[in-house]
């Protein structure tokens, strides 16, 4: 029942922590909007995805003997980063846009938002249904 439960938010625990990666790249872009040569970075998150559920993304430990405990999963997958094509080229070679990185830092806040909404009413749900 727990592997059930466990292959059931795997997908959207994935999902958050490429998110909240996602949202501290974008953080730094705008922090360094000033930096001259600083060059934007993304990651692209569907691929990203596909490579966490695919299992290929996260580092694990392995173990020596059967006795021992399995280690957690690896709470951040790794993605690739990525450069953001400069839209408009500046003087200083910074390659931030700040309408662009104001507006992917919304959107993807507002996935964030969702997903952790549609998890919390999952768990909603099998309360309910636990409870009767």
């Amino acid at each position: 029942m727990i592997d059930k439960l466990d292959s059931t938010f795997r997908f959207y625990q994935d999902a958050a922590n490429l998110r909240a990666h996602r949202q501290q790249l974008i953080a730094s872009n705008i922090a360094n909007a000033d930096t001259p040569k600083y060059k934007a970075r993304d990651i692209n998150f569907s691929s990203a995805l596909e490579g966490a559920l695919a299992g290929s993304g996260a580092v694990t430990l392995a173990t020596s003997v059967p006795n021992h405990i399995a280690p957690p999963a690896s709470t951040t997958p790794a993605a690739p980063l990525l450069y953001r094509t400069a839209v408009q080229g500046s003087v200083d070679g910074n390659t931030v846009d700040m309408d662009i990185e104001r507006s992917q830092f919304a959107d993807n806040a507002i996935h964030y938002e969702a997903n952790l909404t549609f998890v919390s009413n999952q768990i909603r749900m099998m309360l309910a249904a636990i409870q009767g």
